[in-house]
């Protein structure tokens, strides 16, 4: 895996690396708190140690002999202490001129002197008040020692957290690596599945969906290289026609041969368009047999349109095409599927059964609504289809012989057009033999909406 904003390696790498690094400050943090709170505790309890050693008091009367009854003592940087006796005398500084305050507040309070923050105990005793106070700095240098002496080995470990956590992501990712690499080695053409050994869960239904999908293409590219290969043999034969009439129209010693040689070149090119419009239709077909978008549609109406369709070309060979009257439900009934793709379907059941009856024949067409299907039946009196073929004719370029034995012209696909579509939506197609008009039975079953 290569590293981007979007590599899922580097956005781990730095949730986590961000993670540890959060937990570093809040250690450091909640290490400080811990310690100024340990600082507190500890000096407030030597003040009040201090105060209580000096609650013996000072001679006060002793003070009265010295002109300045202010008796200042030794500076010291960590407590000051003031002594003031009962009268509000004060006797005793250890910091001359600090500018702590000249009234005392009973126990602990913080006062603003000499451009800083002062911690301040005052006590009162029968003959004096006692005053010790401490700066804050003092309690923030220790707490600062006690942080950093709890925090440094966390900030020590944080690298190693890093290293281990990178460790962990790469080996995690090993197998996900590994998959890539094997794709990025493939040629076009291969399309076998992906070794999913060792990849992680999370990884792996993806890779299964991957194998899935590889698997439809190889199916997909093997129905299309059989496609090419059919087609261009069954392309080769009316195209060979086509040239060999086109040769005959130009060796046409008179008029009345070349009028015969038109025409059958006019017919060879109508059955070259109609094949090659069958073959499309076929690869459009195949193709979107995965991936249909259904919908709810009246079949009734599509039958319908597809009887107008065919009729002018029934018409045309004096044939009786009809539709039977809709009985029940069969009218409104719908089913799931698509338009297009079942106008194509029933288009070629109808131009099959008119295209294979004699002249002067029957062609009935019916729709019969059933509890859980919709079934269309379309009856011939055409020369049927012998039973032992009726299977084979339902695949690509198999032209079948007729009940009594007669070959049956055509391209061998409107049938196997037919058995795509339904296969596409779910239904059955069946060939059965016409009870009343003796040819071909073309049963349709489609499931009901």
């Amino acid at each position: 895996m290569t590293g981007g904003a979007h590599s899922l390696r580097t956005r781990l790498l730095l949730t986590l690396v961000a993670a540890i690094a959060l937990a570093v400050l809040a250690q450091a943090a909640l290490a400080w708190r811990a310690a100024l709170a340990e600082a507190d505790a500890l000096f407030d309890h030597q003040m009040q140690q201090t105060a209580q050693a000096l609650r013996p008091g000072l001679p006060a009367w002793g003070l009265r002999e010295y002109s300045d009854p202010l008796v200042p003592g030794q500076e010291s940087s960590e407590f000051v202490v003031q002594v003031w006796t009962a009268d509000g005398l004060r006797i005793f500084e250890s910091n001359v001129g600090l500018g702590l305050p000249q009234r005392a507040v009973l126990g602990f309070s913080n006062v603003q002197a000499g451009g800083t923050t002062y911690r301040v105990l005052s006590v009162a005793t029968p003959l004096q008040v006692i005053q010790v106070a401490q700066d804050m700095a003092v309690r923030r240098s220790l707490a600062r020692q006690l942080a950093l002496g709890t925090a440094w080995p966390i900030a020590l470990m944080a690298p190693l957290l890093a290293l281990a956590a990178w460790w962990a992501v790469s080996g995690s990712l090993a197998p996900v690596e590994r998959v890539r690499r094997q794709v990025a080695r493939r040629r076009a053409d291969d399309l076998s599945p992906v070794d999913a050994a060792g990849l992680p869960a999370e990884v792996r239904p993806l890779v299964d969906e991957l194998n899935l999908l590889l698997a439809r293409m190889q199916q997909a590219f093997e129905a299309q290289q059989h496609f090419v290969a059919d087609a261009a043999h069954e392309l080769r034969s009316p195209l060979a026609a086509l040239k060999l009439q086109a040769q005959a129209l130009a060796r046409a010693g008179d008029e009345a041969a070349r009028t015969r040689a038109a025409e059958r070149l006019a017919a060879g090119i109508d059955r070259a368009t109609r094949l090659v419009e069958q073959l499309l239709a076929l690869a459009r077909q195949e193709a979107q047999a995965s991936g249909a978008a259904l919908q709810p549609l009246v079949l009734a109406e599509l039958v319908q349109r597809a009887v107008m369709d065919a009729a002018p070309a029934a018409h045309a060979r004096g044939i009786d095409l009809g539709l039977a009257p809709l009985e029940g439900d069969a009218a409104a009934a719908s089913v799931r599927g698509q338009g297009e793709a079942l106008a194509i379907l029933l288009r070629n059941l109808l131009d099959n059964a008119v295209k294979y009856t004699p002249e002067g024949g029957t062609v009935d067409v019916a729709l019969e609504a059933q509890a859980d299907a919709l079934v269309l039946t379309v009856d011939d009196s055409g020369p049927g289809i012998a039973p032992p073929e009726r299977e084979r004719v339902l695949r690509r370029f198999h032209r079948a012989q007729a009940a009594e034995g007669a070959a049956v012209a055509g391209s061998g696909l409107g049938l196997s057009i037919a058995q795509t579509i339904a296969q596409m939506h779910g239904a059955q197609l069946a060939l059965l033999d016409a009870p009343r008009l003796g040819g071909l039975r073309v049963q349709l079953a489609l499931p009901r909406a």
